[in-house]
């Protein structure tokens, strides 16, 4: 190897970061994770929250709707947080060039 792939690679790792490996890659990766991640929890307790309303509504039929309707919605809360996952990693994996 001369200097100049040398000096270049130095450059390189400098300017991508993969030196300590925060390259903007992981550090939108993380990021990405960090709200899916909170989103899903929200979504978990929406589900739940639903749950109760369910067993508390004393078959009250409005009650039972709002109870339904709220785990519907924490469901498709849910199933939007998993596709949006599933889309970044695919995206960020065809950036990075590994498919």
């Amino acid at each position: 190897m001369n200097l100049y792939k040398i000096i270049g690679l130095g450059i390189k790792d400098q300017v991508t970061g993969a030196a300590n490996g925060t390259t903007a890659q992981s550090i939108v990766g993380n990021v990405v994770k960090a709200v899916l991640g909170i989103a899903g929890v929200i979504a978990v307790v929406v589900i739940i929250i639903g749950g109760v309303f369910y067993m508390t509504a004393q078959g009250d039929p409005g009650k039972i709707t709002k109870a339904k309707n709220c785990i519907f919605g924490g469901v498709i809360g849910l199933v939007i947080c998993l596709l949006a996952f599933a889309i970044v990693t695919f995206a960020m994996n065809a950036f990075a060039g590994n498919i």
